[in-house]
């Protein structure tokens, strides 16, 4: 029988099955809903529009965690009361004040050696000033005006030189102008050795309770020792006891003999 006779292709009875039309099309697979999906996903098809956009948004998105990240950092004066920022800045101000007005003294003294009509006598007075200044930075001559007196009392032996050396670099930065420790002159090359309750200052043994006598703007230097985190602070956690008082008049008379330099000579003629 031929396939004009039999079109669907039935097997005759009792012959073999026919063969398949290789002419015929393959029948259709089915597609599964994943396979659609990923088909629509990949590969990504971006307009330009959609591609400068995406940009921007990473770019904005990298901004703020930058901006994030830079204002969780841990700052040290996060957990400060309000009345303790107000004092810290009030000492800034009166830093710069303090600049302020040493510029202006300085500018007085070259409008003064200007207009001077006997400008050598001028120039002696001021070099016999600048003398005494020296003197008392260098610890040769005594001195005395308005300050505080910091008394550290160690009972447990635990202050070390270093929290004595802070304490004098940051009563320096406040505007101490003269100082002494137990008795031993405070100048530029002074310095502090030894271990914790059992403390030297330039050589000479000191032992608590620790005195400094501080000449000064009382009003700038005991808020500098009362910052967060500070002199007070620090020495408190080592179970130590700190006691600062104001005073109209502090003499500071502990002396340095004067040393001639062994090297430096003065460039002047």
């Amino acid at each position: 029988m031929s396939n004009d006779e039999n079109p669907r292709g039935e097997q005759p009875e009792g012959g073999a099955p026919a063969a398949p039309d290789a002419s015929a099309p393959p029948p259709a697979t089915e597609v599964s809903g994943r396979q659609r999906l990923k088909a629509g996903l990949w590969p990504p098809r971006l307009s330009r529009a959609q591609l400068i956009v995406a940009v921007l948004l990473f770019g904005l998105g990298l901004g703020l965690a930058i901006q994030v990240r830079s204002t969780s950092d841990d700052s040290a004066l996060r957990g400060a009361r309000q009345e303790d920022l107000v004092r810290i800045l009030d000492e800034v101000d009166d830093r710069t004040q303090r600049l302020e007005d040493e510029k202006q003294r300085l500018d007085d003294q070259r409008t003064e050696l200007e207009n001077s009509s006997d400008q050598a006598e001028e120039a002696r007075k001021q070099t016999l000033e600048k003398e005494r200044q020296l003197g008392i930075l260098a610890g040769t001559v005594a001195a005395q005006g308005p300050g505080i007196t910091l008394t550290i009392t160690d009972p447990s032996g635990a202050v070390a030189p270093d929290m004595l050396l802070d304490a004098i670099q940051e009563l320096r930065a406040a505007g101490a102008e003269a100082i002494q420790v137990n008795g031993v002159r405070v100048v530029a090359n002074t310095y502090f050795s030894g271990d914790a309750g059992d403390v030297e200052v330039d050589g000479k043994k000191i032992e608590a309770p620790y005195e400094f006598t501080v000449i000064g703007k009382p009003q700038d230097l005991e808020p500098a020792l009362n910052i967060p985190g500070g002199v007070v602070q620090t020495l408190e956690k080592e179970q130590a006891t700190v006691l600062v008082e104001r005073s109209d008049e502090i003499a500071v008379d502990a002396l340095r003999p004067a040393q001639r330099p062994d090297y430096a000579r003065s460039s002047s003629p």
